[in-house]
């Protein structure tokens, strides 16, 4: 970072508190990611003001050494206490240097400058399109953890539920929604969830509650949990993931009191996703499974689907499963939406082929290879594709061609056949 840079970000985070701290009316979200850590804001209400800046402070957090000896040349801050406070007594001065300096690009994602400068006629700045690409502080681990904190504190058999569940932020989600090749019809069942969290008022009054239980169906591969997880991102909703194998597996005596409490977390930890993955697992125990803890347990389990509600509690379910047929007709019924992940078409293969090597040198034929990979699922897309990156960098090259996407393919072929031998 230059000089002038740093100098542009200390008035930056200067600006930022002197206008948070006069402003009451902005929140905890009006702060970029970058300011809530270096002001140490949680959420909690006594932390918010005033937001004080230190020398010692910037150091610790952006890096930058003797603060007040790079602002010293800018009249209209004032460092105080040899460093310990640093102030910004004239706001419009102040931010008219910023401007003036090269600041737009700063205060175009931040926020709190954007409500201070969007009437400036210099700036040309919406404060509502800056909050609204601004990461929310609820998508954040931060919060997350602060929240599981708090329901502990309030109820410690929580701590069983835990053990059974992997909870994670939207922000710690890999997976983009605008990266998922979805069909038309995965799209209008997700346009109907948005619409039922819009009018969830509307929806209680009338007594609408069941909506927003959605069982994924489909072959390995085809994305099931890819969107469940780009649903975290994309409806900024903290993902509860259930292993069902793993808690009647490994908990059978406990297990229907912890179907119980991963439930009651949810609710408590709404809103939220609920995914339970390997639904299937259910139905493989209503018929074949005469053990009595078992049964108390899908009982359970079906019991709770029943009494858990978008409208009501926030909370989205969604259930994924590999192997429709083995589900009975009352694990059908707690659904109200089937969403079916089939094996992608020649289009849908051509547009994943995109969307995967969007980042990749690739020389190659797409539609050719569209029509060649008739078969595979979006997982073996992928696999393919990263074969064929490693092949040409074994090569030393860092572009791929049509000769390293066929080893990719061959790849394909012969794990389809190990996983079709039979050993016995």
């Amino acid at each position: 970072m230059s000089a002038d840079d740093e100098t542009l970000k200390l008035l930056e985070v200067a600006l930022t508190a002197e206008i948070f701290n006069r402003h009451t009316d902005l929140d905890i979200n009006d702060l970029t990611p970058e300011c809530r850590e270096l002001f140490a804001v949680n959420g909690d209400q006594e932390f918010k003001r005033p937001l004080l800046l230190s020398e010692g402070l910037i150091k610790r957090n952006l890096g930058i050494a003797d603060a007040c000896a790079k602002l010293s040349s800018i009249p209209i801050i004032a460092c105080e206490d040899f460093g310990q406070r640093i102030r910004v007594p004239s706001l419009e001065a102040a931010a008219g240097w910023f401007v003036r300096k090269g600041g737009i690009p700063l205060i175009r994602n931040n926020p709190t400058l954007a409500f201070f400068l969007q009437e400036s006629d210099t700036a040309q700045i919406s404060y509502e399109e800056v909050r609204a690409r601004n990461p929310p502080y609820e998508d954040t681990r931060a919060y997350t953890t602060k929240k599981i904190a708090e329901i502990l504190a309030a109820n410690e058999e929580f701590r069983h539920a835990l053990d059974l569940v992997i909870v994670s932020s939207p922000e710690e989600i890999e997976q983009n929604f605008e990266d998922i090749i979805c069909t038309e019809e995965q799209k209008r069942i997700i346009g109907k969830i948005h619409t039922a969290r819009e009018y969830r008022d509307l929806l209680a009054r009338h007594r609408i509650h069941e909506v927003g239980k959605l069982l994924f169906v489909g072959p390995p591969g085809t994305g099931k949990t890819s969107l469940a997880l780009a649903l975290s991102r994309e409806m900024h909703l903290p993902l509860i993931e259930v292993r069902l194998s793993m808690v009647t597996s490994q908990y059978l005596g406990e297990t229907s009191k912890n179907v119980d409490r991963i439930f009651d977390f949810a609710k408590k930890f709404a809103p939220c996703i609920l995914f339970i993955d390997e639904f299937d697992f259910v139905a493989k125990s209503r018929v074949a499974d005469d053990h009595g803890a078992m049964k108390r347990a899908v009982n359970s389990l079906l019991k709770n689907i029943d009494r858990i509600s978008l409208v009501k509690d926030s909370v989205l379910l969604i259930g994924a499963t590999n192997h429709p047929q083995l589900l009975d007709e009352a694990a059908w019924r707690r659904f109200d939406e089937i969403v079916e992940f089939g094996l992608p078409d020649n289009e849908m293969r051509l547009q994943i082929l995109k969307t995967i090597t969007a980042s990749i040198d690739c020389h190659c034929d797409f539609a050719m290879l569209a029509a060649e990979t008739e078969g595979f699922s979006g997982a073996d897309l992928r696999i393919m594709v990263k074969e064929a990156l490693l092949s040409a960098l074994m090569e030393r090259r860092t572009y791929i061609t049509d000769q390293d996407i066929e080893r990719g393919i061959l790849l394909i072929g012969s794990r389809g056949a190990v996983r079709t031998q039979n050993w016995l």
